[in-house]
């Protein structure tokens, strides 16, 4: 009795991946995934080039579509419906590859996330919650700047501010820290924190072991398109396949002589 109490009121998953598989021609980049998501998870989704990661995102955000499985997002199927669709429900995304509009502003880089993705009524109010994720990521002082003359790490910075323009429940980062010193790391850390405290479920994948040991409630290892591990983050790192296939013994020797 307890027990069907408890399935009555566990709360629903925010996404559900059951079953996704996607093909390029004789390449089978998912295979059989199965996956979910909590609210204010941090998820590091970490494996080898060519794992699946991108294509996973990609699949999430409507940008492909599998050829077998289902997506749920907050109960309802998203795996056939156009990526702005997607968008407008609540997942948002940033891309390895940082390409702002470059003749626009800083500021009108982000209010076009708000206004077309974020479902702002207005230019006004796309405009007010551009400044608002812009002072969250520290770039006000760069507002009225081509976002062409920013750096990386401002650039970065503004993937984050645009993602956060959409109102995201789940926000999908794709390599936020790549070309960053360590000083950068930090300070994208700390911002990816503070979005999660928001309650916004983040999937973070990355290729630094320690940001992902450090960011992660849990770490997702895809090898060859196969989900290989899932856990929490001491377990999977020492989960053979995980040592095998991705993170190599010189790693887990690391790990264990501290």
């Amino acid at each position: 009795m307890n027990s069907l109490a408890q399935q009555a009121t566990a709360p629903t998953p925010l996404m559900q991946i059951a079953g996704v598989t996607k093909r390029y021609g004789g390449l089978v980049a998912l295979n059989n995934v199965s996956l979910e998501l909590t609210q204010g998870e941090i998820i590091g989704l970490i494996g080898p080039n060519g794992a699946g990661k991108t294509t996973l995102v990609n699949v999430i955000t409507g940008v492909q579509q599998p050829d077998e499985g289902e997506i749920l997002f907050e109960g309802k199927r998203i795996d056939r419906a156009p990526a702005y669709q997607i968008a407008r429900r609540g997942i948002g995304r940033t891309f390895q590859i940082v390409q702002p509009f470059p003749r626009m502003t800083v500021l009108e880089n982000v209010a076009a996330g708000a206004m077309f993705a974020g479902k702002a009524h207005s230019v006004a109010e796309a405009m007010d919650r551009a400044s608002a994720c812009l002072a969250f990521v520290g770039l006000t002082a760069m507002t009225s700047m081509p976002a062409s003359q920013l750096t990386l790490p401002g650039r970065k910075r503004l993937e984050l501010a645009k993602g956060l323009a959409t109102n995201p429940r789940l926000l999908l980062l794709d390599e936020v820290n790549a070309g960053l010193n360590a000083t950068e790391i930090e300070g994208a850390l700390d911002l990816i924190k503070a979005i999660a405290a928001r309650g916004i479920t983040i999937v973070l994948i990355e290729h630094l072991m320690k940001v992902v040991m450090r960011a992660s409630s849990r770490i997702v290892v895809l090898h060859q398109g196969v989900l290989i591990a899932d856990g929490q983050p001491a377990n999977v790192i020492r989960d053979p396949q995980v040592v095998e296939a991705y993170l190599g013994a010189d790693y887990r020797h690391a790990e264990a002589t501290g």
